[in-house]
């Protein structure tokens, strides 16, 4: 399985070889869509939480006699059924994280690189290098590489020029190699990979 290589310019200057052990997986909607649904409820925030009754300030005095007051009983106002009493089975701040294996993980991200690369979403280039860290520098580049809507530049190591260039372009994110994972996949249009990056992605399958 072969890709063309780019340069920044659109041109093409050569082919790369793509791993069938990466590119070449069937992707399984059902294995994805698992692996998404894991993904995401890791990353909700669980900050929600209420006080019990023995949480809640106050109650520690009896509010009135057990007997003959003509009224029910009552042991402590900060009873469930009292106003600004405890709350009952109310949520808790508990992390909840699900743990996702490192060999399901790293299939989901080969599964989803492959469906990306079946719909034309995958660009290879050989470079990507600006001479000063401007936005406009990143958006020429992606116009001359096709790239429209979400996309996602994967580079073997960081640079920061290019990362505060594309900083303020909301549809472009930078990633290492290392970094990428088969959700930051599925819910782009195009990925666009340096071959050291390929090379460095290919790798983790060796």
């Amino acid at each position: 399985m072969e890709a063309t290589v780019l340069n920044v310019k659109g041109e093409k200057v050569g082919k790369v070889e793509l791993k069938e052990a990466v590119f070449g997986k069937k992707p399984s909607k059902e294995f994805l869509h698992e692996f998404v649904t894991i993904y995401l409820a890791n990353q909700r925030q669980h900050d929600s939480k209420v006080k019990t009754r023995t949480e809640v300030s106050g109650g520690g005095r009896k509010p009135w006699k057990q007997k003959h007051t003509g009224r029910a009983r009552a042991g402590s106002n900060r009873s469930p059924l009292w106003r600004k009493g405890g709350i009952i089975h109310g949520p808790k701040n508990v992390e909840r994280n699900l743990t996702i294996p490192r060999q399901k993980a790293r299939l989901a991200l080969a599964q989803a690189l492959a469906a990306k690369n079946i719909e034309g979403g995958i660009v290879v280039v050989d470079e990507i290098k600006i001479k000063e860290a401007k936005t406009k520098n990143v958006v020429q580049i992606l116009a001359k590489l096709g790239c429209e809507g979400r996309t996602i530049l994967v580079l073997e190591q960081s640079n920061p020029q290019l990362t505060l260039a594309a900083r303020n372009i909301p549809t472009v994110e930078v990633l290492l190699a290392g970094d990428l994972n088969a959700y930051t996949v599925l819910r782009s249009k195009k990925i666009v990979l340096t071959q050291p990056a390929l090379e460095k992605l290919g790798a983790r399958w060796n």
